[in-house]
């Protein structure tokens, strides 16, 4: 098997130090709260209503500020400083069982990958990302066009396949996107192709027939293989707040979404959101974007997302 974990991609830590820099840029909404405070309630409540506003959401910040309470009452925690690290220790734990990089199994040749997410979320340049590290990696990589709703999808993914130098498979705007990923299928199996990238149209998860259709890809693809789709994986747009929360629940109900992109994250004050994902679904979160560049797209950092989200302020060391 082939792991994407180089946690380092570039040169040493390049990758994990943007992600420190830029999650919730701008935003210090916890290091700014506590320097030369005592550990109070007033304190705490504030914590909590900085929390929610970040997007930690209702669930992961009540189990945070529980065990806050706990180590207070415990008397564990003497100053600030103490009651940052014990944040620190607390968001890493409830993240860690989510850090899991995606796997490419050899022995499923081609592995397919389908990759699922409502319109600006940031599918289509996290494909061609995804397919420039596989790439990189010494895999073969094809993808193929499978939104075939939005006129310039298909142009846009050629776009990628064409800077990655990867097949892109392609049919005119309007056919079928199962056919697409069928043939898309038929062809990497020819050409002895490692990974199949497919994206799907930016399905609003409002929109059972869509979300029909994208079950449909699935089955098609199952028709070849059983095992296909062997990822699913859905991109959410981090400023979205809790209504990723909402789109996560939809896709994995109706596409059976085993891992999860996080994009925007250098955008948004509500990187928070990170939290709420791993708190309610516990699915795999196998990367994050913080930048429009191909090296701000990497695996998921539980310990450098958290040294991001609670630092002093933008740029400042985690």
């Amino acid at each position: 098997m082939t792991g994407n974990g180089d946690r380092a991609a570039g040169p040493a830590g390049g990758f994990l130090a943007r992600l420190r820099a830029r999650v919730n840029r701008g935003a210090s909404w916890v290091a700014d709260l506590l320097p030369g405070r005592r550990i109070d309630d007033a304190l705490l409540e504030e914590l909590e209503t900085r929390l929610l506003a970040a997007d930690v959401g209702i669930e992961a910040t009540a189990e945070l500020l529980s065990d806050l309470h706990r180590k207070v009452e415990r008397r564990e925690l003497d100053d600030a400083a103490a009651l940052l690290a014990a944040l620190r220790g607390k968001l890493i734990e409830m993240l860690q069982p989510v850090e899991r990089p995606l796997v490419i199994d050899r022995a499923r040749r081609p592995f397919v990958i389908l990759v699922v997410g409502v319109n600006g979320s940031g599918k289509t340049t996290s494909i061609g990302k995804l397919a420039r590290r596989l790439r990189d990696q010494g895999l073969a990589v094809m993808l193929a066009a499978g939104d075939t709703f939005r006129a310039a999808a298909v142009e846009q993914l050629a776009v990628w396949a064409e800077r990655n130098g990867v097949p892109i498979v392609s049919q005119p705007a309007g056919a079928d996107p199962a056919a697409v990923v069928f043939d898309a299928l038929q062809a990497a199996r020819a050409r002895g192709i490692d990974v199949l990238i497919a994206d799907t149209a930016g399905r609003l998860h409002t929109q059972s027939h869509l979300m029909d259709e994208l079950a449909k890809v699935a089955r098609v693809l199952k028709r070849q293989d059983p095992d296909a789709p062997h990822e699913v994986l859905l991109v959410l747009d981090a400023s979205l707040g809790q209504n990723a929360l909402r789109q996560a629940g939809q896709f994995r109900q109706a596409a059976g979404v085993t891992g999860i992109v996080v994009t925007k994250l250098d955008g948004t004050a509500k990187g928070g959101i990170v939290v709420a994902l791993a708190r309610r679904f516990g699915l795999p979160i196998r990367f994050v974007g913080v930048g429009e560049q191909a090296e701000d797209f990497g695996v998921f950092d539980a310990a450098a997302y958290v040294d991001g989200l609670l630092r002093a302020g933008p740029g400042a060391a985690a």
